[in-house]
């Protein structure tokens, strides 16, 4: 709305050309579903969540907290450059380089829930239920984090969508 100099206001669409306003529809036309982002503090279940992994019942900080993002990313980064590095020495080709980090990632997340730079930087994969991740999530996993995308849409409790569809999340320890 817009104030006059009488006191009087007026929405703000009349002041827009007629042809723009035949086009546009405002908020309250176009339904709750525009009803933007829920606070971080409030869950669909109704229940207060202020840090990540609270819902899961893991600690706010230290061991068996949520694995941060930066965390993460230089674990990702560690495995990439070792598989890098066994490419180039054993194979003299970096074309490799993809095929031992899924090897790498898969055996070593399925059998102990660590890649060598998940234990470097003190993170573990762990299924929600409390047992190995094994080897069919583990698959899922990392055919998801190969497709690179859904790594990149994570949610709250920074969980990517490779780590939701496999059951997993990644914890510090």
């Amino acid at each position: 709305m817009t104030s006059m100099p009488n006191g009087q206001h007026l929405p703000v669409a009349s002041l827009w050309p007629a042809r723009y306003r035949e086009f546009v529809t405002d908020r309250h036309e176009a339904g709750s579903w525009l009803s933007g982002r829920i606070p971080y503090d409030q869950s669909a279940s109704g229940r207060q969540e202020r840090y990540p992994g609270q819902r899961f019942g893991l600690p706010e900080h230290g061991t068996r907290s949520a694995a941060g993002i930066g965390r993460r990313l230089g674990a990702l980064l560690i495995d990439w450059l070792l598989c890098t590095a066994i490419a180039l020495s054993a194979l003299h080709q970096q074309h490799w380089t993809i095929v031992i980090f899924a090897a790498e990632v898969y055996l070593l997340t399925a059998t102990t829930g660590f890649t060598v730079g998940k234990r470097l930087l003190g993170v573990r994969v762990v299924r929600l239920d409390g047992k190995p991740v094994g080897f069919v999530w583990a698959l899922l996993r990392v055919v998801l984090l190969l497709a690179v995308v859904p790594p990149l849409i994570f949610d709250k409790d920074l969980r990517g969508l490779h780590d939701k569809a496999a059951r997993t999340l990644v914890i510090r320890i």
